[in-house]
């Protein structure tokens, strides 16, 4: 499904770079701050993990963004137990990785009766803050995005660099929890990979919450 968009958009790019007639400055494109790697997880419970962690495309402009969110299926509609992750380029989306083994993420838990549209809409929301740049002075402590679709409520997570950073990471929560439009009430949590790895109870209480 995945593989087969990302070729057709590898095909399509060296189609559109034949066209001669095509005014240059139609064919400017705006570049955004850092590259992004898309990733997909696909829930085949024949084969290890890693293998089942897919790398789609790197992306670095605001066009090959849009062209990428408008071949891929929407978050709601892709199979149970599959995830979508956006990091910056040369970030695996595993705890292990360098950039990510000292992180935590910010973690919002919603109820699947509202996935037709919630879950697409925060999640197209957090893309656009991630590429834009949107967490302003905070921007260098990202690593990235994953949300996971799943039977019992499905869940997205904003991956930082350093957990042990209560300042810059209480920031990030409340930038994303205001984009987001969360209701003032809701309460999200910030726990880091280690303690995450380590937990043994979906009630250990968080490392911050805003």
């Amino acid at each position: 499904m995945l593989e087969d968009s990302a070729s057709k958009m590898a095909a399509d790019g060296q189609n559109n770079e034949q066209k001669e007639n095509v005014p240059a400055a139609m064919q400017v494109k705006h570049p955004l701050q850092n590259s992004w790697t898309f990733w997909f997880y696909k829930n085949d419970k024949s084969k290890p993990w890693d293998q089942n962690l897919l790398e789609i495309t790197t992306f670095s402009t605001v066009e090959d963004f849009w062209a990428l969110y408008n071949h891929i299926e929407l978050i709601s509609h892709i199979p149970q137990g599959c995830d979508y992750c956006v990091f910056k380029k040369g970030v695996k989306p595993m705890w292990e990785d360098e950039a990510n083994i000292n992180g935590g993420r910010w973690l919002i838990s919603l109820n699947k009766q509202s996935r037709a549209q919630e879950l697409d809409n925060s999640w197209l929301e957090l893309l656009l803050l991630l590429i834009g740049e949107g967490f302003e002075e905070q921007c260098d402590d990202i690593c990235g995005a994953v949300v996971n679709v799943r039977q019992k409520g499905d869940k997205i997570a904003l991956w930082t660099a350093d957990a042990s950073s209560k300042e810059a990471n209480l920031a990030i929560g409340r930038t994303m929890k205001q984009r987001l439009h969360l209701n003032s009430q809701v309460v999200i949590g910030y726990n880091s990979h280690q303690e995450t790895a380590h937990k043994h109870s979906s009630a250990t209480k968080p490392k911050y919450t805003v």
